[in-house]
This record gives structure tokens, C-alpha cells and sequence, in this order.
């Protein structure tokens, strides 16, 4: 198209963030095999591991990212150890050179490293960092290089016909890659869904099967950065079916709107930041030389960052999903677990506050907007007051029947003065006499085996409820 700027990328530097779940009573199995496959746990105190995994001459500081955000988050995002229910997050570095080949385009690039998150309550998310490896590229190929890699398993016809090569290996989707090539151990600890096809089955709440993005593009020269382009690299506009460059959008003022809406322009007119529900990121116009600090701060605040708030996205949408998925006459026990679930993670690691720095609240700000979190939210706690209600009043329902059972006996045991006994039974009774029982001895019989029963039922209903909730407790207990 005519109208589209053409800008030129001497460097990009992409995130890639894909969400799984597992079970957490094989969460112990998970670490023993990121082990055994030369996976490393993060650890703020290795300062060996600063400069490991985020490109050549790129070092991210431990103390900066330590005093970034607050003390009760610190304590979630970095765990002393490996017992702490925070996110333990495993590293390897990959460094391998890959070509991504389309219908219309080459992309060459490097997976610098890989992470595996392992979050609270049973969350997992594999993060792929890459590197453009040619000098100078479009804005334009890097943009349809990142809408194709998030790609997991392509559905639509236009995202089709794109494959991944490493030397004499070629993968025809990116899930190939991630779980054939870079870590296929993880396959089988992943939860799949019976009605869901794919790995996205293992999460049938959240969106589409593509990975969330995030980058940092510099820009060549003294080039201008215009609304289109951040428009494009917020919606991840590359190229149509036909190879042409592309832009969703053909009017001007919603461009605009879009963008003021979305844009983090402290630093402009050198660096902008977009944040959507695609993807976060930074253009700048600036050397790479004077930009180290910038990277070093996208590789790990910022990223430290927006990994906290996509999970708190999953974490909602999970609870919203699971609340809709609640049969209420045979979940009893599963309506239970599920308040408790909601209000740990509400109080232990649910915060709108997360750092005291300004420009880190600005971008917290703008990626609760993109993740759409407050509405979530409040739907959430929404399901909170549901449910309880729910269950005020099936227990107000068993209640007023175990009192109206009670009543009857009782007015029943009145008329006979409190006193359910017949004659024959003061000695060995014989079955035989029941047969020559009054109509009044019969009530008494029936009245004194049926509260017996009653009495019997009671307590071992009562007693395998009380066993089942503290095996149910027992199981659970990885949520603390």
C-alpha cells in the first residue's frame, strides 16, 4: 500500500509467551527433568546468570530488577527456594540460528534462550527469546515474522504454508518446534482437555492458539516514527496473503484513537511503547550503544512485568471459565475448592500496586487496560459472592430438612411420652410377634428402626464427609 511508511529495523529483539497447565502434584517431576535437561533456576543472587541468556553484550541487572517491585511481590516473582509456591522460573540458554520461510518472505533468526515458568496453582509458561540475525531489515518483515511465530497450530488459510528450519530439520508449526525440538519432555506433563484439540486444549478458557509477543525494535537513522507504524506493530501488521505490506485499518482517526489509547510515550519522540492485547512493544530511534540500559530493562523489569499480568489474565479467565463449568447438584465439593482457589489467589497474589516507580505504574496501568483485568476481576469476585450465596442456601436447604425430620420424630416420640418401647421387646424378641403388632405398636417399630437408620446414616455420612474434605485438604495443600 501507497500510504505505508516504509521503516528500516537494525535490530529486534522478540519474547515469546505461551501458557500451558500441569498438574501440581507432578510439579516436583517438572523440576527433576528441567534439571536433567541443563535447565537452571533463576536465582537474584547468581550474578553469573546477568548476562547468560539475552544476546550478545546484553547484561541485565539483579539489583535493579530486586528493587523494581514491591517487597510482597519480590517475594512471589524471586522464591528463596524451590518449596516457596512463587514463580519458579528454569533457564537455558539455546543460542541456535533458525530461517523462517513463508509463501512471500525469509526470517532469519536466533532462540537466544528459553524459560519454563512454573506458577501457583498449576500455571506454566514457556517464554522463547529471539534475536533478528541479518543487519538491517524492514519494519515490515519483522512484523510478519512475529505474527506467524506466535502462531502455535495455524487455522486460518493466510497463516498456512510456513515452516521452520534448522539446518537439515524443518518444523511446519511453531508447537512443533517448542515441543518436538526445545523442550519435548515437557509434553507429557501437560494437561490436555478431552474436548479441546491442540495444546491450547491444556487451557480451553483463554483465546486464540497464539503466543503473546514482546519486543524491542530499533530503528535505523534518524527515521520518523509515524501512527501508523505503531498502529501496525500493535496489531502485529505485516504482510496479506498476497505478500503486500499490510494495515488493518484504512481510517485515520481510529488509527490515532488506537494508538493514543495505547501508547507509552514518556520517552518520544526517540522510544515509543505500544501495549496491546497481542503484544508490548518498543521502538526506538536510537543507537544500540546508547540503548544498552533500555534492553537490559525490556529483557527484565518489563518483562518480569508483563509475565506477572498475563498470568494474572490466565488466573481470571480460569476462575471465570471454571465457575461457568460448576454443576451445582453433583460439585458440591468442587464449588468448596473452587471459593478457596479464588480467594488465595486474590490474597496472596493478586495486586494492582506492584511497583513504586512511576513509569513502572504508567506501563502496570497499560497493561491492566490491554488485559482488560479490572472487568475480570470484578467478574470474578462476582463468582465469589455467588457461590457463597449458593451454598448458604443448599445448607439453608439441608437444614430446614434435617429440623423438619427431626421435628417429626420428635412429635412422634412425644405422643409416646418419649418412650419408643414395646413390651416384647424387654425380653428375647421373636420376629414372629410383629405380625400381631396394633396399628400404634406398628408406628413405634417403624418410628425406632427408621430413626436408628437415620442416626446410623448421619454419622457415617458425617464421618466420610469430615475424611474426604481432609484428604481433599491433603491434596490441596500446594496452594498455600
Amino acid at each position: 500500500m501507497e500510504s505505508i511508511q516504509h521503516l528500516e529495523i537494525t535490530d529486534a529483539f522478540m519474547n515469546y509467551l505461551f501458557p500451558f497447565s500441569f498438574r501440581e502434584k507432578e510439579r516436583e517431576k517438572i523440576m527433576e527433568q528441567l534439571k536433567k535437561h541443563n535447565f537452571k533456576l533463576f536465582d537474584l543472587d547468581n550474578y553469573e546468570l546477568q548476562d547468560l541468556y539475552y544476546g550478545k553484550g546484553i547484561q541485565i541487572n539483579h539489583q535493579e530488577l530486586d528493587q523494581f517491585f514491591l517487597p510482597f511481590i519480590e517475594d512471589k516473582l524471586f522464591p528463596q527456594s524451590v518449596n516457596e509456591r512463587g514463580f519458579l522460573r528454569y533457564s537455558k540458554e539455546i543460542k541456535e540460528s533458525f530461517a523462517l520461510k513463508g509463501n512471500n518472505n525469509e526470517f532469519k533468526f536466533t532462540v537466544n534462550s528459553l524459560d519454563i515458568i512454573l506458577c501457583p496453582f498449576g500455571i506454566g509458561i514457556i517464554t522463547i527469546r529471539t534475536e533478528m540475525i541479518k543487519e538491517l531489515e524492514s519494519l515490515t518483515n519483522v512484523l510478519d515474522f512475529m505474527s506467524h511465530f506466535r502462531v502455535l497450530e495455524p487455522k486460518l488459510e493466510e497463516e498456512r504454508g510456513t515452516k521452520i528450519y534448522l539446518h537439515n530439520k524443518t518444523f511446519t508449526t511453531t508447537s512443533e518446534l517448542i515441543f518436538d525440538y526445545l523442550c519435548p519432555f515437557l509434553k507429557s506433563f501437560i494437561v490436555k482437555n478431552k474436548k479441546m484439540a491442540g495444546y491450547y486444549g491444556s487451557l480451553p478458557f483463554f483465546e486464540d492458539e497464539r503466543m503473546l509477543s514482546q519486543a524491542f525494535l530499533i530503528a535505523a537513522g534518524d527515521q520518523l516514527i509515524t501512527n501508523d507504524q505503531l498502529f501496525r506493530m500493535g496489531q502485529l501488521d505485516g504482510r496479506d496473503p498476497e505478500g503486500n505490506e499490510f494495515i488493518s485499518s484504512t481510517n485515520p482517526e481510529y488509527i490515532n484513537r488506537y494508538v493514543e489509547e495505547r501508547i507509552h510515550d514518556r520517552w518520544a519522540p526517540n522510544t515509543y511503547t505500544i501495549t496491546s492485547l497481542h503484544t508490548q512493544t518498543t521502538i526506538s530511534v536510537k543507537s544500540k550503544e546508547s540503548l544498552k540500559k533500555e534492553i537490559a530493562q525490556f529483557m527484565s523489569i518489563h518483562y518480569y512485568n508483563l509475565l506477572l499480568h498475563f498470568y494474572y489474565k490466565i488466573m481470571l479467565l480460569r476462575l471465570s471459565f471454571e465457575h461457568s463449568e460448576v454443576s451445582w447438584e453433583k460439585d458440591k465439593q468442587y464449588v468448596e475448592e473452587l471459593i478457596e482457589l479464588i480467594s488465595k489467589f486474590d490474597s496472596h497474589y493478586y495486586f494492582e500496586e506492584i511497583s513504586v516507580r512511576s513509569e513502572g505504574k504508567e506501563l502496570t496501568n497499560m497493561l491492566r487496560e490491554a488485559f482488560y483485568l479490572k472487568p475480570l476481576f470484578v467478574e470474578v469476585k462476582r463468582t465469589v459472592d455467588d457461590l457463597y450465596r449458593a451454598q448458604e442456601k443448599q445448607a439453608d436447604k439441608r437444614q430446614n430438612m434435617l429440623l423438619f425430620i427431626l421435628t417429626v420424630y420428635t412429635v412422634v416420640s412425644g405422643i409416646y411420652g418419649m418412650n419408643l418401647v414395646i413390651e416384647d421387646w424387654k425380653e428375647d424378641f421373636n420376629w414372629s410377634s410383629v405380625f400381631t403388632y396394633t396399628f400404634f405398636e406398628w408406628i413405634t417399630l417403624v418410628t425406632a428402626l427408621s430413626g436408628i437408620a437415620l442416626s446410623t446414616t448421619l454419622l457415617v455420612s458425617t464421618s466420610g464427609k469430615g475424611i474426604r474434605d481432609k484428604y481433599r485438604k491433603w491434596k490441596r495443600e500446594h496452594f498455600k
